[in-house]
């Protein structure tokens, strides 16, 4: 059995027994509720040996007593008999097991002792086990279970089956630990957390909004099932278009990255709420990149380059994947809003602005088609307020939509519309209406992203009249709304990106000498070259007659630097002379040098010449290792600013010169790249070249490489050189 054939067991069982079921349990107790309410067809067997009646039904003294096969095993007995009954099941031929029982790897020592024990046993035996310590989980879309339709008022009206619409309330499988009331929507936003005490709310959000879960499952210790299991399970699983994550951590960013890259491939979204923003880590004391990269910030890099979707609270974890869920994939970033209200058409202005969204002027044609229906008092711009008179005549927005939603330089339109939070005395003149504008949605030719005014729960009328008329899934809130939309844009960017062949990388020049320590910037230059990056030229000085030659040879300005092996930041130790304009000034400077590196303990091999540079824009553009990604390319700006304004972007590596140019326009200072207060500007393509060959270049030197760096990487137009550089061994 693989791996996969094992997830998908656990998820999809015919028959279950809970081991450990008493009356005496709220675990218990409400995980043979939930198994009852919400339609699981198979038999559930009940196992205590103390007791002959649990729940109202007959239990069993043991696994081996029972009559009929089992597929899941729902494990709740005290820790230190839970890998009793693993065993047990294991001699049975039982794979699948939830264990819900706490006191492993979450305790300390002695319970991670425990917890690698039972891992131990479930990897020799093939044994697929969700927990220890979790709640279990939901499966809505087991096709096998019969489950109700409700009417409005919650009466059942027929059973149907499992793989019918979404819309319809019910569910399939639902091992979970903690009380579901009914009725549960279905959907297609698969749900995995990594806190089983946030699930009861994210579920409860969730049907109070209108989205149904194809699975919500909460994931314990990890010791057998991990999420990048889970989430592989959801990337092939027909019924999940959207995966919502709640992350504690990621114990395997490799395989993380792995089925990320599945998702996107598969055209499924990837929504994560990820804690621990606020620990940061240096990478190494010896390149500046290393302060310039924590464990968050190589999070959202790798989130970004990845395409999954990173958002900051469980409202919007849940709003964002149902965004996506319903609309799919949204084509660019230009908005064509349309409103009932002036206020709210500023508030949608000012937060586009927020998300990277444009709201560019309509087109001629429908500012003339605006014109027409709307009243004098109204103006056809964008965002559009269609007024108040949308009371007098309530076709007024639809027909607005309309028009819109053909302009030809729009991508998306934002319908700013409520669902109807109580039913009318007479609700057939609201069916006919909302029966209208699902037609002119559904025939619209550009994606319609229905937003309410403020986040309010979907009331029993609205669900019947979207039951009723089809009519689209409508996002709580503006606030929630322009975050999600920004973000369906953004993973839609992403995923065209990914399309693209990936280009073929030079291979590394040889690498000459030890891989140890810090390289002198010679030696670092010289690789760097090599390579193809541009280099300031530069000649070793062992004395102060080399030195005042190779001034000669440059010509005054020159600048001298400390040539030491093991020495980091020659700045720090009085290792960098700027400016010489004469043979004197050069003597001088090479012989205060030798004795600053002498007085620092590191061993000398003289100076090293440049000539002086001027003007220009400093850059830094390092490579980093981090202990879970690997290596990270950092850049930002420069020379003495690095740490001081700490201006700079993330990568992770392999990139390609449309990537990095895509971060350059990230940094806060990229203006002074375009050509700022009359500065030249800078070549970028030129210059995202050069940085792709340093990223190709740390990338290809292999495991033995901590940091590589260049700081400053002077631009000015279509000049670029790095002035100075160092490379980190790991040994």
């Amino acid at each position: 059995m693989t791996a996969a054939e094992g997830v998908r067991g656990l998820f999809a069982p015919a028959s279950i027994a809970m081991v450990g079921a008493t009356d005496k349990s709220g675990w218990s107790v409400a995980t043979f509720a939930n198994l009852r309410r919400h339609g699981f067809a198979g038999p559930v067997y009940l196992v205590n040996p103390r007791t002959e009646i649990v729940h109202g039904e007959r239990a069993y003294r043991s696994l081996s007593d029972l009559p009929g096969p089992v597929d899941l095993v729902y494990v709740m007995v005290p820790t230190p008999v839970v890998l009793d009954v693993l065993k047990e099941g294991a001699r049975l031929g039982i794979r699948h097991y939830v264990v819900l029982t706490a006191g492993f790897g979450e305790t300390g020592a002695e319970g991670r002792k425990r917890e690698e024990e039972l891992t131990a046993f479930c990897r020799a035996n093939g044994l697929t086990v969700l927990g220890p310590n979790g709640n279990g989980y939901i499966n809505t879309s087991d096709g096998r279970a019969p489950v109700l339709t409700r009417s409005a008022d919650g009466s059942s009206l027929t059973a149907h089956s499992a793989r019918s619409s979404a819309r319809r309330s019910g569910a399939g499988i639902t091992p979970y630990g903690l009380p579901i009331p009914p009725p549960l929507l279905r959907g297609s936003v698969g749900v995995v957390l990594q806190s089983g005490a946030l699930a009861s709310s994210v579920l409860a959000f969730s049907q109070a909004r209108g989205i149904g879960l194809s699975l919500l499952t909460s994931m314990g210790n990890e010791a057998v099932v991990s999420v990048t299991d889970v989430i592989d399970h959801l990337v092939d699983d027909p019924a999940t278009r959207v995966i919502a994550l709640f992350l504690e951590s990621i114990r395997r960013p490799e395989e993380f990255a792995r089925v990320a890259r599945r998702a996107l491939a598969a055209g499924k979204p990837i929504v994560a709420l990820k804690i621990g923003r606020s620990g940061l880590a240096s990478r190494t004391a010896q390149a500046h990149t290393g302060a310039l990269v924590g464990d968050d910030a190589v999070i959202d890099a790798a989130f970004r380059q990845l395409g999954v979707i990173r958002v900051r609270s469980l409202e919007d974890l849940i709003i964002t994947a149902g965004l996506l869920a319903s609309s799919g994939p949204l084509p660019g970033p230009r908005l064509g809003v349309v409103t009932p209200s002036g206020g709210a058409s500023e508030i949608i202005a000012d937060r586009a602005e927020d998300e990277g969204l444009e709201l560019p002027a309509f087109a001629e044609e429908t500012v003339a088609r605006l014109t027409e229906i709307m009243p004098d008092f109204g103006s056809p711009a964008n965002p559009l307020d269609v007024t108040g008179y949308v009371v007098v005549d309530r076709t007024l927005l639809s027909r607005a939509l309309r028009i819109v939603a053909e302009d030809p330089g729009i991508d998306v339109v934002m319908l700013l519309s409520d669902l109807p939070r109580a039913e009318p005395p007479d609700p057939e003149p609201v069916f006919r209406l909302y029966e209208k504008s699902t037609r002119i949605i559904t025939e619209s030719p550009r994606p319609v992203v229905i937003v309410g005014n403020v986040l309010t729960d979907v009331g029993s009328f609205a669900r019947t009249l979207q039951d009723r008329t089809g009519y689209p899934h409508v996002v709580g809130g503006i606030e929630h709304g322009m975050s999600a939309i920004g973000a369906a844009v953004r993973w839609s960017a992403v995923r065209e990106r990914a399309a693209v062949r990936p280009r073929a990388v030079t291979p590394p020049p040889v690498v000459r000498g030890e891989r140890t320590g810090v390289w002198a910037e010679h030696r670092a230059s010289a690789l760097l070259a090599e390579a193809g990056v541009p280099v300031v030229p530069s000649e070793l000085a062992p004395d102060e007659e080399a030195a005042v030659a190779a001034a000669e040879r440059f010509g005054h300005p020159v600048v001298l630097k400390a040539a030491a092996e093991g020495l980091g930041h020659k700045s720090d130790v009085g290792g960098v002379r700027l400016g010489l304009g004469s043979a004197d000034d050069v003597r001088r400077a090479h012989r205060e040098i030798l004795a600053a590196v002498g007085a620092s303990g590191a061993s000398g091999l003289g100076t090293l010449v440049q000539p002086q540079r001027e003007g220009g824009v400093e850059l830094l553009a390092g490579v980093v290792r981090d202990p879970a990604w690997g290596l990270v390319l950092a850049v930002g700006l420069g020379g003495v600013w690095v740490e001081v304004l700490k201006d700079s972007v993330l990568r992770l590596l392999p990139v390609d010169a449309a990537e990095v140019r895509r971060a350059l326009g990230e940094l806060r200072g990229a203006k002074l790249l375009t050509g700022a207060r009359g500065t030249e500007p800078a070549d970028l393509d030129a210059l995202a070249e050069v940085i792709t060959r340093v990223a190709d270049l740390a990338g290809a030197l292999g495991d033995d490489l901590e940091s590589l760096e260049i700081n400053p990487l002077l631009v000015r137009g279509s000049r670029i050189e790095a002035l100075d550089a160092l490379v980190t061994w790991r040994t």
